[in-house]
């Protein structure tokens, strides 16, 4: 099969996820010619021109997202776990350590006129990284400010299992096909959305490493304001540090009493090549 054979498909969702919006929206022709415009001049997708033109709405994108000549309607939101404290009571005593995280994160943040991307790493696993990326993101969507929360940790995904959804199209379906991702919107959490880490893949580390990978991440900053990734532990995998290079900003996590000290080191020490800037550490107590 040749190479333009094989994009023919998904040529054809796009095609169709932008009809639907078209009808969604009752876009004008006028409309159509201007972000038409707009995504040739940014090499923007429809869908991605027309919200930022804002002739279209997340919700509306959200729901038209097509997948092997399918057009999906949202009908249900991804949910969070009772886990996440932080999504069903902001204001309790868990909601303020994260407020004051968010706070502190803010604060040293390079410019409040860019996206800040942030990824979470963590030496080994059983530290708490995913839960804690998570109820990260949440605190950043309470601003009220656009949030995607990232699950890149492809090898063992939780956000799946925090948020009780999967995805039809998932980061490594988006990074192996050039397929749009799905992004799901939060039930409780209107300024978030998640990205599940999708199909099961031999190649993570190839995946995150690709120039699509990176294509991806400019995408969303002029998108999002807040962009958080989870990641695999370092010790055992290396796809975190490429990750932290393209985010840029890196948030440590160990576990008390449980992460060796002689892992958090080596973890640092590696994290110098990435030239990511550590922008914080978190101690989990539990």
């Amino acid at each position: 099969m040749n190479m333009a054979t094989s994009l023919d498909p998904l040529r054809a969702a796009e095609q169709r996820t932008s009809a639907s919006l078209i009808r969604r929206c009752a876009l004008s022709p006028e409309d159509v010619a201007r972000i038409t415009a707009a995504g040739q001049a940014q090499g923007l997708r429809f869908c991605e021109a027309a919200l930022r033109l804002g002739l279209v709405s997340r919700e509306d994108v959200d729901a038209v997202q097509s997948w092997d000549g399918k057009v999906m309607l949202v009908t249900r939101k991804a949910k969070p776990d009772p886990r996440l404290v932080l999504a069903h009571d902001p204001y309790g005593p868990r909601g303020e350590r994260f407020r004051a995280l968010r706070t502190e994160l803010l604060l040293r943040r390079p410019s409040p006129c860019q996206a800040d991307t942030i990824a979470v790493l963590s030496p080994c696993a059983g530290e708490g990284r995913s839960q804690l990326a998570a109820e990260l993101a949440i605190a950043f969507a309470q601003l009220g400010r656009p949030t995607l929360l990232v699950d890149a940790d492809l090898r063992h995904a939780r956000q799946q299992a925090l948020f009780g959804t999967d995805g039809p199209i998932g980061l490594t379906d988006a990074l192996a096909s050039g397929a749009t991702p799905y992004l799901h919107p939060v039930e409780g959490v209107p300024h978030l959305a998640l990205l599940a880490a999708g199909s099961a893949l031999p190649n993570p580390q190839e995946l995150l490493s690709d120039e699509r990978f990176e294509k991806l991440i400019e995408e969303w900053r002029q998108q999002y304001a807040y962009i958080v990734f989870d990641t695999p532990p370092v010790s055992a995998y290396s796809d975190g540090l490429a990750v932290a290079r393209l985010a840029g900003r890196v948030l440590a996590v160990n576990r008390a009493a449980h992460t060796p000290y002689v892992r958090a080191r080596e973890m640092l020490r590696r994290l110098s090549a990435t030239q990511a800037v550590i922008v914080g550490a978190v101690i989990n107590h539990f």
